[in-house]
């Protein structure tokens, strides 16, 4: 059911065949239902700090790290870059408005996906471009034995945030040095689709905002769900055709 866009992954890199070792999960959007209280958290602090940026266009920002975000609206807006003590200000403001949100509850069907990897053999890695203690710690309660320390890329561990490569190929470095056909990624937002693609790893976009599927498709996603629930109802079959280019 899946062989043509493995195979065409595969040919498109130059890759002779599949050895899947992990599964890279990002979190806002994958794992919790946290979008909608960042995209508002980033609505209102920019508007505080006299930016604007919609809830919408902040979906687009998905991904990046922090001060990423905010040095993109401030050369927008501005023309250069915000001080090390400004984007020190802005994020801390954000993080306190984010953390003053209704919790986020995790994704639906996330833990079904999770169980099948899991059966499958198969290593979680968490790879997401936030550095907010109260998320990462969340991780642990509502995904208890799942991702291990060594297993967790955030935004601590690399200098470039999504959609560059980099937390991607830390994230296959963490996995055991893995070379890009030994891993699949699940990501929600364009960049990080884009960042997934740079890396050269099998990217599934799962489209759990409000975004369309065209973007996620112009990213790059070489196979495209609409929930959580949606891939863990066919995880069977991909992996199976996973497998068979194994041989």
């Amino acid at each position: 059911m899946f062989q043509t866009q493995i195979l065409q992954y595969l040919r498109q890199h130059g890759f002779q065949r599949m050895d899947t070792r992990t599964v890279m999960f990002d979190m806002d959007g994958v794992l919790f239902d946290s979008m909608p209280n960042h995209s508002r958290s980033w609505n209102l602090t920019m508007e505080h700090f006299g930016f604007h940026l919609s809830e919408s266009e902040a979906y687009m920002h998905e991904g990046r790290t922090g001060a990423s975000t905010i040095n993109i609206l401030s050369n927008r807006e501005r023309g250069h870059d915000a001080t090390p003590e400004e984007i020190e200000e802005i994020y801390g403001y954000k993080s306190m408005l984010f953390n003053a949100c209704p919790p986020a509850e995790p994704m639906q069907g996330a833990n079904d996906v999770i169980a099948k990897v899991k059966a499958s053999g198969l290593t979680p890695v968490l790879v997401t471009g936030s550095g907010q203690r109260s998320l990462l710690d969340k991780i642990n309660l509502s995904y208890p034995n799942v991702f291990s320390p060594e297993h967790l890329v955030t935004a601590f561990d690399v200098v470039h945030g999504k959609p560059d490569p980099e937390p991607y190929r830390m994230g296959l470095k963490k996995g055991g040095h893995l070379h890009p056909y030994q891993s699949i990624i699940i990501e929600n937002a364009p960049l990080g689709v884009e960042a997934g693609v740079a890396a050269g790893v099998f990217t599934i976009a799962v489209n759990t905002g409000p975004l369309p599927d065209h973007i996620l498709l112009d990213a790059g996603a070489n196979l495209l769900f609409h929930s959580m629930q949606e891939l863990a109802t066919h995880w069977d079959s991909l992996y199976a055709a996973l497998v068979d280019t194994q041989a």
